[in-house]
């Protein structure tokens, strides 16, 4: 009994903050909403008719916006910006000094959590610019969503593939920079609460989140080895 009503405060408190971050949200420029996806069904899969792409399309049509913005860790590509039907994808990877990793680095990790990540740790690209502030990258995203005429917040997503390992322990790809835009845009509060509402984002809007979970590391294989790749 003491631990189902300890249940009931946490889920209170939960959607009292969620109501909280949502109000001042809806007056900001990014509505973040979280995962888009745990592993690849195409490469490259943001792509025109590609299936993570018509979804993330979807999303944005469902809340009236011309735009969507998907935020990736940067590999080899230029992250441009391109139509899918009546939305514009906006693309912004995140550049890591350090070099690119699919591993954890939990040290790293808990120190983000509880300090946010430096200013000066990466660069950043879209449509092959590259910029030296998150800033700058940004201001360059929302003149692109108005010059196509967005209006009102751009809804934000990690793109969330994982190339290796357990897609639930490993938040994928884009999932830092997606951390860093909350805290910069609405604090820290918000970047913990988007953090568990990102997670869980797919379970309830992601309709092929049971087969990707189930068929991760054979989409991964294929994906490795190149069987998954399409015209870029």
């Amino acid at each position: 009994m003491v631990n189902d009503k300890f249940l009931i405060i946490l889920v209170i408190i939960f959607l009292f903050i969620g109501g909280y971050i949502y109000t001042i949200n809806t007056s900001g420029e990014i509505e973040p909403l979280g995962r888009l996806a745990f592993v690849k069904f195409h490469d490259p899969d943001m792509y025109p008719g590609n299936y993570h792409s018509t979804l993330l399309a979807q999303y944005a049509e469902d809340r009236n916006s011309k735009c969507a913005l998907v935020v990736h860790f940067a590999g080899n590509s230029s992250y441009r910006h391109y139509r899918e039907g009546n939305v514009t994808i906006l693309q912004l990877a995140f550049i890591d000094k350090k070099g690119a990793t699919t591993t954890i680095d939990w040290g790293e990790v808990v120190n983000s959590f509880l300090f946010g990540i430096p200013d000066d740790r990466w660069k950043f690209r879209a449509d092959g610019i590259e910029f030296n502030t998150l800033d700058e990258a940004l201001n360059y995203i929302y003149s692109l969503a108005e010059e196509r005429g967005q209006v009102g917040s751009i809804p934000m997503v990690y793109h969330g593939t994982v190339r290796a390992g357990d897609p639930l322990i490993n938040q994928g790809d884009g999932f830092p920079l997606y951390y860093y835009i909350t805290w910069e845009k609405y604090g820290r509060i918000a970047a913990y609460y988007y953090f568990i509402q990102g997670a869980l984002f797919p379970f309830f809007n992601l309709p092929t989140w049971r087969y990707e979970l189930q068929h991760a590391s054979e989409l991964q294989r294929l994906y490795n080895t190149g069987k998954l790749s399409t015209s870029d």
